[in-house]
């Protein structure tokens, strides 16, 4: 097999094709390829020949750059048509090589993330790990570079962070006589109290919950905190970083004391950075993120845990299998899940369901109802009710995104929405092979996502540099300008006209959620009593909930515990209006969807492209311009870059428009929150409630749902304010530059032709490349198909 592999790299990527030569400044061979190790031959072959192309562009543009800023350094009076092609230049020179591709393993306490990635990285008990308890205390990333050392990162509150925190901690636990002197009800801790009590006693010591918030500012902490309010760790070995790096991760036990002066500042952590080096499973590019599943008290800490889940493109909702069924903890994650799929970059959802070897096999056989076929081990058993897990999980996880998404996402084309794994196995091989604990797939996943990102983006560079290239080669030779200069008042209307048209397209697809809107916000009215008065009720009363409710008020409606679910009411009360716009608000942001239906932007976009590009072609013809003229090259390809550009702005602004109903109910909320967290006394729990129900009663009857609606279509307006502005600035600006007769500087450009034919000729092997992966990936394919299969374990 891997013969047949390295003979096919040799006959398509043969040693004397000049396009596949190392440039002049090499990487070390070896440094080189140790990046791809975690990809199999055929695949190393596809990227180191992308590398390559990318790695001469950035040659190519870089020698141009130099030669234009030599030619122009003592003039006085640049052009502004040669300072935007020296900015274009300097940017894609400086662009980076590709944006990390963040993974967020969701779950709930004891869910297996930290097993989980322990067994795709191959190092066991590297995170923490307990069937018992929480384990990871924080957000942890973890990530492949081209260090020689394991290292880890652990960021801390900043000084004026943690004194926001310990102001809330000190309010909740503070205790006094109510307005007639009488003391408070006698109440039992709640949730809020105990993790606000382990906290203070951790960083200050035991004696520290009974303390005023000014005493605490003047006490000393139990740890050391440096200045920089980052720790810095590293190791040869992983087990001795793991060793390092546990009291910082790791959940310490409220019933624990003393131990060492790391575990003291374990209540500052926000974010842990592991980076391994030069992993053989994980590629470089790619970033793991064990995110806990119901964010934090610390707003600092709880504002990173939403943008965290934002800026993953792929969220795998981590569940066990025990909980698979009717777990209220895996439906709020999941739901959590598709929200980033509205709000944020997500483009991937799947449920990775954990301990998959977990199976009592009498009692599995006892209720048994599928097949005819006696099942003859353990293993068996496990397969086939882990196959009926996946065909179950993946028809109600499609349905269910089918309701909350547009039609054309990408997620509902997967043909697999569901894993089931088993960390375990993959250490023991008792009762199911390495493969069929589904680890090798997550892995196989995470390679064919890299691999798909870079060839878009090395595809898109060198397209983007050999635009730039035509017309700085152009720039050099004044005949051709002069006998090229076309006046272009006639594109300019033709351009003004469109971004007209543009606008009133934005119009017309934002007006599609001014309904569903409405709609939302009438249910909301009607609904809004029912849905508080859910959530200010405890099955036990207000026993303990007195404690947990003032921490909901003290965080302007929003308490995140380490073990109860996550509480938000601003968000509930908004549920009903959301329910109603999800849907379109997908169609809205999807990337496909016919322009002509009005409900999809970036469609829009790309209508105004292409009609812009064919005018250009028309107007080429009409006025002279060969077809592969410089001219129309350039314009059309820094067209796609600037509109390029501008999806990437879109989808930035998304999140703060899909929330801003959620913020707006929040601000007008506010001061009932803070009245209600002020209330002490005999019968607290019930007097905030009481102020809590009349507080929204009146901002409800005061418009609050009417204000919430009405910031959210300023945003929008907001949006296509920026889009028009952004297209005029820039396309202006292209155009000028385009337009630009050839007067006495261009004369004193350097040549850049030996620059231009190189870029021409990596423009033309994009295309040999992608073909010579496509060949590689068919031949591998076929001899996996003709290889034996691999035999199970043991029948137990």
């Amino acid at each position: 097999m891997a013969e047949t592999e390295d003979f096919l790299v040799r006959e398509l990527h043969p040693e004397d094709d000049d396009i596949f030569k190392e440039p002049m400044r090499k990487r070390r061979r070896s440094d080189r390829d140790q990046r791809f190790r975690a990809f199999p031959s055929v695949e190393q072959s596809a990227l180191k020949e992308y590398e390559k192309l990318e790695s001469r562009t950035r040659r190519v543009l870089s020698n141009t750059y130099q030669k234009l800023i030599q030619s122009v350094f003592l003039d006085d009076n640049i052009p502004n048509s040669i300072k935007y092609l020296i900015n274009r230049l300097l940017a894609l020179i400086e662009k980076p090589s590709l944006d990390p591709i963040y993974i967020g393993l969701f779950g709930s306490t004891g869910a297996g993330k930290s097993s989980l990635i322990n067994a795709i990285i191959r190092q066991a008990m590297f995170l923490p790990v307990s069937g018992e308890s929480i384990c990871t205390s924080c957000i942890v990333q973890v990530s492949s570079g081209c260090c020689e050392q394991y290292e880890a990162k652990i960021h801390l509150l900043s000084d004026q962070e943690w004194k926001e925190e310990l102001k809330n901690l000190t309010t909740l636990l503070h205790r006094t006589e109510g307005p007639g002197g009488e003391e408070e009800d006698a109440w039992d801790r709640g949730d809020a109290a105990e993790e606000a009590v382990w906290k203070l006693q951790m960083f200050y010591g035991n004696g520290a919950e009974g303390k005023s918030y000014e005493e605490l500012l003047r006490a000393k902490p139990r740890g050391k905190i440096p200045t920089s309010r980052v720790i810095s760790l590293k190791a040869e070995e992983a087990g001795e970083l793991s060793v390092k790096l546990d009291p910082y991760i790791r959940t310490q036990r409220r019933d624990w004391d003393g131990g060492s002066a790391e575990t003291h500042i374990w209540p500052l952590i926000k974010l842990v950075e592991v980076t391994l080096p030069k992993s053989e499973l994980i590629p470089e590019g790619v970033v793991l993120v064990d995110i806990p599943g119901t964010g934090d008290f610390n707003s600092k800490r709880d504002e990173m845990w939403k943008k965290t889940i934002d800026k993953c493109s792929v969220i795998w909702v981590i569940s066990d299998i025990e909980r698979i069924s009717g777990g209220r903890a895996h439906e709020d994650l999941l739901n959590e899940s598709m929200k980033a799929c509205q709000r944020g970059f997500c483009r991937d959802l799947a449920l990775v369901v954990t301990k998959s070897d977990k199976l009592h096999l009498p009692e599995y056989l006892r209720e048994r109802k599928v097949g005819n076929e006696a099942i003859q081990s353990q293993r068996e058993a496990v397969l086939e009710r882990n196959e009926m897990i996946k065909l179950q999980r993946n028809k109600i996880l499609k349905d269910k995104l089918k309701r909350k998404l547009p039609a054309d996402s990408r997620v509902l084309e997967a043909s697999e929405l569901v894993y089931t794994v088993s960390a375990q196995e993959y250490w023991q091989q008792a009762v199911l092979t390495e493969e069929e604990t589904e680890i090798p797939k997550l892995r196989e996943y995470i390679r064919r996502r890299l691999l798909d990102k870079k060839k878009r983006t090395v595809t898109k560079y060198v397209t983007e540099a050999f635009g730039l290239l035509l017309l700085t080669d152009s720039f050099s030779c004044t005949d051709h300008m002069q006998n090229e200069y076309l006046h272009m008042s006639g594109l300019r209307r033709f351009v003004e006209e469109k971004i007209q048209l543009l606008e009133k397209a934005i119009d017309q697809c934002f007006a599609h959620i001014a309904r569903p809107l409405q709609e939302g916000i009438w249910n909301a009215r009607s609904s809004y009593r029912r849905i508080l008065g859910a959530c200010l009720v405890r099955s036990r009363g207000n026993q303990g909930f007195h404690q947990t409710l003032k921490a909901v008020c003290l965080k302007n409606g929003i308490y995140a515990s380490r073990t109860l679910a996550r509480i938000d009411l601003n968000e509930a009360i908004t549920q009903p209006i959301y329910e109603q716009i999800d849907p379109i608000f997908g169609r809205i942001f999807s990337r496909s969807g016919k322009p002509t239906d009005g409900s999809a932007l970036i469609p829009h976009i790309d209508a105004f492209k292409l009609s812009l590009q064919e005018k250009m072609t028309e107007i080429g013809i009409r006025n002279g311009w060969k077809y592969d003229s410089y001219k129309k090259t350039f314009l059309i390809q820094e067209i796609s870059a600037i509109l390029g550009g501008l999806e990437e702005h879109i989808l930035r602004k998304k999140r703060k428009i899909y929330e801003s109903l959620t913020t707006s109910v929040q601000n007008d909320l506010k001061p009932c929150y803070e009245e209600a967290a002020q209330i002490t006394g005999k019968k607290a729990c019930e007097r905030m409630k009481d102020v809590l129900r009349r507080g929204v009663d009146r901002q409800v009857a005061e418009g609050m749902f009417e204000r919430a609606q009405e910031r959210m279509q300023h945003q929008f307006q907001q949006l296509k304010n920026g889009i028009t502005e952004k297209v005029k600035g820039s396309i202006a600006t292209m155009l000028t530059l385009a337009s630009s007769p050839g007067d006495g500087l261009y004369k004193e450009l350097a040549d850049v032709k030996s620059e231009y034919k190189e870029m021409e000729k990596l423009h033309r092997s994009l295309r040999e490349v992608a073909e010579n992966a496509v060949l590689r990936r068919g031949m591998q394919n076929f001899l996996l198909r003709m290889s034996p299969s691999k035999a199970g374990p043991p029948k137990t």
